[in-house]
């Protein structure tokens, strides 16, 4: 039996009916639970001592919306971790998602994994996902006056507005963008002797 083999049957044995999918794919293994689920199988695959996930190493939001073509998924946001096991040298995605689209929430897994403090502020900052139980939920990367969530896929890709740092007020400003739209054609520059004859 390989080691992601003896991974998925202790997942299985451990947290039966808590998982709603254990998948092996490329060598490596991932779990899905449910919001209601999270922080209870959080706790447990932290605590057990046959899973012994010590370390949050890398957490992450998604937007599905659209993702795969044909393949959908039932849910458009997921909160997506990646566990680091010390003691038995393996490794396990942790995949939740929100059960509303509307306004995403999952528990915040901080209090589990300290090191999910900055990782779930970047989600929320980035994909409006909401990390309930969070101590310090706010912006981490955007400006605390900006407006969306810039990692969603219905997010503006152009706007109206800029910002730039203002040295003689000291703080960033808004202003209408100052760029004129255009259409670039290139230039092409050629030698004379380009394609003909050398001589």
């Amino acid at each position: 039996m390989t080691k992601l083999e003896r991974l998925a049957q202790v997942l299985e044995n451990v947290l039966a009916g808590r998982l709603s999918a254990v998948t092996v794919d490329r060598d490596e293994i991932t779990a899905e639970v449910t919001a209601s689920e999270y922080l209870n199988v959080a706790q447990i695959l932290r605590d057990h001592e046959e899973l012994a996930f010590e370390q949050l190493i890398d957490l992450c939001g998604v937007d599905y919306a659209g993702y795969g073509g044909s393949r959908s998924h039932a849910k458009r946001f997921a909160a997506v971790s990646h566990l680091l096991s010390l003691r038995h040298n393996w490794r396990l995605r942790l995949r939740v998602y929100a059960d509303d689209d509307e306004f995403p929430v999952v528990a915040s897994v901080n209090d589990i994994w300290s090191s999910a403090n900055w990782f779930e502020r970047e989600a929320f900052d980035f994909f409006g996902i909401m990390f309930e139980g969070h101590p310090d939920l706010r912006r981490i990367l955007t400006d605390y006056g900006f407006v969306g969530h810039p990692f969603r896929k219905d997010f503006p890709v152009s706007g109206f507005m800029e910002m730039r740092y203002d040295a003689e007020q000291g703080r960033v400003i808004y202003q209408p963008v100052t760029i004129e739209p255009r259409e670039i054609t290139p230039r092409i520059v050629r030698e004379e002797s380009y394609g003909g004859a050398r001589g």
